[in-house]
């Protein structure tokens, strides 16, 4: 009974105020700096591979010479640069405490996320003696093209063009982190939700600065997310027909977390939490076990929660207060315990 009215609200939940767009499936070689002579997909495996091989590159720390706060904002001009250019400066909201630099945790809304949006978390985060910073993802609020009504270019049937984004906003989060232990930060924690866990996962895996974790829906796969979930209908729209979830899958395999556990298993452990709903249309559940179990495979000490809800319900109360307690009590322990 609670999972037929769980899976009823989450799909309510989910078209409300729809305004999705299909948009048509393209290769996008150029946004990765391949070839558009040769074949597409052959490129992208190749690139693939090389990727994974090469992740500290391709995800290294970005060097920023223009970081500016003013108002408690942060800016600065993005490592990777698009053709939109809205997209490429970077905005962070600052929420400070004041008393210390002991401990900062950056935080990565959801895809769409509204402006303002995780302030209420941020403002927790500070009220408790850590300071926080909330990153506008790309092609976001003021990162939006005027084309866009939709953040749609993060997540898109452009292959490309969506590892490009998923890069962008991985350096954009170094960048924080960066700016952050140069204001004398001790600590510093990562919070992410949905594509933001994606992200920060990404930034974790090859990032020490980092020293403590909380994922919030997660998969280890990248491409079945999108494959699957109710959120990405639009987008599954556009890849159908052109490309099947396999090759999806290892177009995309370099921002599928799944690859990187192998790299995180051989890291200094770092306190991490992985949360997920076991009522999830977007994030369906298996992916978030296979996840789980990989990661006890690999020996990764880590700590799981699950709530008997679904992706948006875990928005709406009580389950979004029971969720900010898992992430707020975590991050306190571990970048606080000690000081």
């Amino acid at each position: 009974m609670l999972r037929r009215y769980i899976e009823k609200r989450e799909r309510f939940l989910a078209f409300l105020n729809d305004n999705r767009t299909v948009r048509k499936f393209e290769w996008g070689v150029e946004f990765v700096g391949l070839h558009a002579q040769k074949d597409p997909y052959t490129q992208f495996c190749i690139y693939a591979e090389s990727v994974i091989n090469n992740s500290d590159e391709f995800f290294g720390s970005p060097i920023i010479s223009n970081y500016k706060l003013e108002n408690d904002i942060l800016t600065w001009t993005s490592a990777v640069q698009t053709p939109s250019d809205e997209n490429n400066k970077a905005y962070a909201k600052f929420f400070p405490y004041d008393r210390d630099k002991k401990a900062a945790v950056v935080i990565l809304p959801h895809w769409n996320a509204k402006p303002g949006s995780y302030f209420d978390l941020c403002r927790v985060f500070q009220k408790i003696g850590i300071s926080a910073m909330r990153l506008v993802l790309p092609y976001h609020e003021e990162r939006m093209p005027p084309e866009l009504e939709r953040a749609d270019y993060l997540v898109s049937p452009n292959i490309g063009r969506t590892i490009q984004s998923v890069r962008q906003a991985v350096l954009d989060t170094r960048a924080i982190v960066n700016w952050l232990k140069l204001q004398g930060y001790e600590k510093i924690g990562i919070v992410g939700t949905s594509i933001g866990s994606c992200v920060a996962f990404l930034a974790f895996v090859h990032d020490m600065n980092i020293n403590a974790g909380v994922f919030n829906h997660v998969s280890g796969h990248f491409a079945d997310v999108v494959w699957r979930g109710i959120s990405t209908y639009h987008v599954q729209a556009g890849l159908a027909g052109n490309i099947t979830l396999e090759q999806l899958r290892n177009c995309w395999l370099p921002l599928s977390p799944i690859v990187y556990l192998d790299k995180l298993s051989k890291m200094p452990h770092r306190p991490q939490r992985y949360i997920y709903t076991l009522y999830d249309l977007s994030f369906p559940v298996d992916l978030s076990e296979e996840l789980m179990q990989t990661l006890r495979q690999k020996g990764i000490k880590y700590s799981e929660v699950r709530f008997p809800c679904g992706h948006y319900t875990l928005g709406e109360k009580p389950w979004v207060y029971f969720d900010g307690w898992k992430i707020v009590t975590f991050l306190r322990k571990h970048l606080k315990s000690h000081t």
